[in-house]
């Protein structure tokens, strides 16, 4: 009894100190998010050759020879990830849709935001959010968003890669969506989800790493 009596009084006691530091059972351990070292920073800008928005319910695209972006980055070491970043302008030109028939398109809710979330062998990865974005044409206009038209909220996935200074665009993993459809031969479609896909070089090349 006595040898069963410290065993209880030991477990008790572990168990009490568990709880004290907020480990008791069914709790899980939140992982530190990673920080980011970024260099140099500052201003840079960044010129793409190719851009493509797909509506992928009808595999319509709307491609661009050239794409031009303005935008910061946070400089130093030991900083978050979210945030790390802005879109402060965005434009494309030499934009061609169904039939070789020309568009406009011009982005809104400026600035968009940068995001970081991992890094691993000189790749690292992110989110731009905040996207939206209005396209016009010959009889059609539409509207590339996230959850609404107007919900300012759209969201790609993106990689950098130190080695080539290159800012990709992927088509997963991203929210966008086309709304206020007007014309266009139901080429898109209100609520059609899009993918949006670019590479970008920037200029001045970054170095951003983790930790």
């Amino acid at each position: 009894m006595a040898i069963l009596t410290r065993t209880g009084s030991l477990l008790f006691a572990g168990a009490a100190a568990l709880a004290a530091l907020g480990l008791g059972a069914g709790t899980t351990l939140a992982a530190a998010a990673p920080t980011f070292t970024i260099k140099p920073g500052g201003s840079f800008t960044a010129n793409s050759t190719s851009t493509t928005l797909t509506d992928t319910t009808t595999a319509t695209a709307l491609s661009c020879t050239s794409s031009k972006v303005k935008g910061t980055l946070k400089s130093g070491t030991g900083l978050a990830g979210a945030g790390a970043g802005s879109v402060s302008s965005l434009s494309f030109s030499g934009c061609t849709g169904p039939l070789g028939l020309s568009f406009t398109v011009k982005a809104g809710h400026l600035p968009w935001t940068l995001n970081l979330s991992s890094f691993k062998s000189g790749v690292t990865k992110g989110t731009i959010t905040g996207i939206h974005a209005t396209l016009s044409g010959p009889a059609c206009s539409a509207t590339v968003d996230g959850t609404k038209a107007s919900g300012d909220n759209g969201k790609v996935d993106v990689t950098y890669t130190n080695s080539s200074g290159k800012l990709r665009v992927l088509t997963t993993g991203g929210n966008l969506h086309i709304y206020k459809v007007s014309g266009c031969a139901g080429l898109i479609n209100s609520g059609d989800a899009s993918t949006f896909s670019a590479t970008y070089k920037l200029s001045p090349v970054q170095t951003i790493t983790s930790p």
